[in-house]
């Protein structure tokens, strides 16, 4: 059976976190047709071997592998290629998103809104360290003020979009950080829903601070100028009927 939803996880050395985890995302989902997609950004721990055993329990995950680490947004990339559901939900694989937040994410599209291009998680009560959370809010103020995308939490891992979407924008590594900012740019609505967020099991954070400010400005910066570079015509379709308004593209 076609999966509706594909559940897309970019993971890095996740041992230990991974198995409550997609246990957790496959009893959320047991009512809706689904499959589990974890792409494994070549781990150098035990993670591969945790998923080799949870695939004989849970027929639905699928794993692909890189040969050599690229980081979040290429894993997420690669997950949605190998997707075979129309819609894509996201989160983290370090187990600080809970999957019983999931359904909210999918609530919106119940409606068949066509101008819906993503629903983006706004973490509450969030379980970093103080100096993870002063830094990632500064950088929100910073990108909502550039790029004026209306969402004070885009570096939420839990996320829900069509995949076609997805595939129509430009890619450009660190766009997980920007998605808001680049569907709005196609024209689509961008929807935020509140989400719970969890402290971290096992393992370590693979981004710093400083680390992720000296990418976050030059990425910032081309995030901007594809958004200014960005033209939207309205268009119509000629039918023997009359005309038909169609969102338009460029």
């Amino acid at each position: 059976m076609t999966p509706d939803i594909s559940v897309v996880l970019p993971a890095r050395d996740e041992a230990g976190n991974i198995t409550a985890l997609l246990t957790g995302i496959a009893a959320t989902l047991q009512d809706r047709a689904h499959e589990i997609i974890v792409v494994d950004d070549a781990s150098r721990d035990g993670t591969r071997a945790e998923l080799a055993a949870l695939q004989t329990r849970l027929p639905q995950l699928r794993v692909v592998c890189h040969d050599r680490s690229c980081g979040q947004s290429a894993a997420i990339r690669s997950g949605v290629w190998a997707a075979r559901g129309a819609l894509i939900v996201t989160l983290d694989a370090d187990g600080q998103n809970p999957p019983d937040n999931i359904p909210a994410l999918l609530a919106p599209f119940a409606g068949g809104d066509t101008a819906l291009g993503l629903v983006q998680g706004q973490r509450v009560d969030r379980h970093d360290r103080p100096s993870r959370r002063l830094a990632s809010a500064a950088a929100n103020r910073i990108r909502n003020a550039l790029l004026r995308d209306g969402v004070r939490d885009s570096g939420c891992g839990l996320k829900a979009f069509p995949r076609m979407v997805y595939l129509a924008l430009p890619y450009f590594d660190h766009i997980h950080r920007f998605m808001p900012a680049m569907v709005a740019r196609e024209g689509l609505r961008v929807q935020t829903v509140p989400v719970t967020h969890a402290p971290r099991a096992f393992g370590r954070s693979k981004y710093g601070n400083l680390r992720r400010a000296a990418v976050g400005i030059v990425d910032l910066l081309g995030t901007a100028w594809l958004i200014r570079r960005r033209r939207l015509p309205r268009t119509r379709e000629l039918a023997r009927s009359g005309a038909t308004d169609l969102r338009g593209a460029a």
